[in-house]
């Protein structure tokens, strides 16, 4: 046996099978995911299936509608899917990690010159949508009676050409809708790109994923952080130091300069402004910023 290719026990059909997107806004975001865990997959032209040379996983290219039945079927251990997906598939799936990207949102949309207070304004209205499920579900919740008109493309244009009253559909920007003479007035799902599995993943199947999921998340808490150096006079040291949540403790070292320290310690993207503020205010100076690659914890 070559010793370069043996990967243990797992080595003959025991990879991780893993469906992604073949194309559209969630592939990208999910090939570069990968490369960013060390995993570097390359599907070539018009491939349906791919394999990793330094993992033991295989990707399947999929449709983005049929990844939750793929890992229903057990065809692909885990998915990374869109949540809206997911919720309209209702598959026997389990949602294991938020992935960060591919974010929007599932939201009614009427003519701009309509006047909407309330959802009761969709009673006894048409709404096109690609989400029957979803927005079914949801106007039950809210008691209110509408005709769903589903369709699979262009939902859109619906409202303008006298399919529909309104409509339910994806929106990141609002472009569309604009573009459309539409007005979006109502949010009933936020999403974004998630990693589902089978219901059952067999033990060894469970200890790969543990060991992606461990990638995933250090890039993701990088991410989400930025490492911090500053300069301190020591008279203000314990206060700038209380200013700083990091890890655990910031890292402390003496200056060159007599009466000063530097201080190094991590962000949260989240409070990095009012943080740094503080930071000035108290008497920090020399403030640098660096990305994280990878954060470990």
């Amino acid at each position: 046996m070559n010793k370069n290719n043996q990967q243990g026990p797992l080595a003959d059909g025991g990879k991780l099978k893993l469906a992604i997107q073949k194309s559209g806004r969630l592939h990208d975001d999910s090939i570069r995911l990968l490369k960013e865990c060390g995993i570097d997959i390359s599907n070539g032209v018009n491939k349906l299936k791919a394999e990793a040379n330094n993992f033991p996983i295989e990707v399947y290219f999929l449709r983005d509608d049929d990844i939750p039945q793929y890992v229903e079927d057990a065809v692909a251990d885990i998915g990374f899917v869109g949540e809206n997906v997911v919720y309209e598939k209702k598959k026997k799936v389990a949602v294991v990690e938020k992935l960060g990207f591919g974010k929007c949102r599932l939201s009614i949309a009427v003519r701009r010159n309509e006047e909407y207070d309330n959802e009761q304004f969709l009673s006894g209205k048409k709404i096109a949508t690609s989400y029957p499920v979803i927005l079914g579900d949801f106007l039950k919740a809210k008691g209110v009676s509408a005709e769903i008109h589903e369709i699979s493309g262009s939902v859109e244009i619906a409202p303008g050409i006298g399919l529909a009253d309104a409509i339910c559909d994806l929106v990141s920007s609002g472009s569309t809708l604009f573009m459309n003479g539409l007005k979006e007035t109502e949010t009933i799902l936020q999403s974004q790109a998630v990693l589902i599995k089978h219901a059952n993943l067999v033990p060894a199947k469970q200890l790969l994923l543990d060991r992606l999921l461990f990638r995933i998340q250090s890039v993701k808490k990088a991410k989400n952080n930025k490492y911090i150096l500053l300069n301190a006079p020591n008279d203000k040291l314990n206060e700038i130091i209380g200013l700083l949540p990091g890890m655990k403790s910031p890292t402390v070292l003496p200056l060159a300069e007599a009466g000063w320290s530097s201080v190094h310690s991590v962000l949260n993207e989240n409070d990095f402004w009012d943080i740094i503020e503080q930071l000035k205010a108290a008497g920090a100076q020399g403030i640098l910023v660096v990305p994280i690659e990878k954060m470990i914890i």
